[in-house]
């Protein structure tokens, strides 16, 4: 059985970083895309970052984190990691990573992604 679990959330000031790590049990990723969503209260879901198989491709990011996010992923661990930096109190969200085979979807779209986390929850605060 594939699973997906986040950790690192928290609680922060606006300005100031922290680091979530998703671990991916019961497969070997390596010809998967693996993405970061998340979602406010009240709120739709949305697009944060993406990195696909590809180690030639560019990370993928939303308007609203580029330069202040940075996704990562590490075979050797299976695991995804984001890192975020100067962060705003518009960052307060559950943070869910997500993981898919190529050709389901646009990479920034939900639905290339089939098998997801339970989520993992960022507070930031003024």
């Amino acid at each position: 059985q594939v699973q997906l679990a986040e950790s690192g959330g928290g609680l922060a000031q606006a300005g100031g970083s922290l680091g979530l790590l998703c671990k991916v049990t019961g497969r070997n990723f390596r010809w998967d895309n693996l993405a970061w969503f998340r979602r406010a209260a009240g709120k739709d879901r949305e697009f944060v970052a993406a990195i696909t198989w590809n180690p030639d491709d560019m990370p993928t990011y939303a308007d609203s984190v580029k330069g202040r996010f940075t996704i990562s992923r590490d075979s050797a661990y299976n695991t995804v990691s984001l890192r975020m930096e100067t962060l705003k109190p518009d960052d307060t969200a559950v943070y869910y990573c997500a993981m898919g085979r190529p050709g389901r979807g646009g990479i920034d779209s939900p639905g290339a992604y089939d098998l997801w986390g339970q989520g993992t929850s960022v507070t930031v605060s003024p």
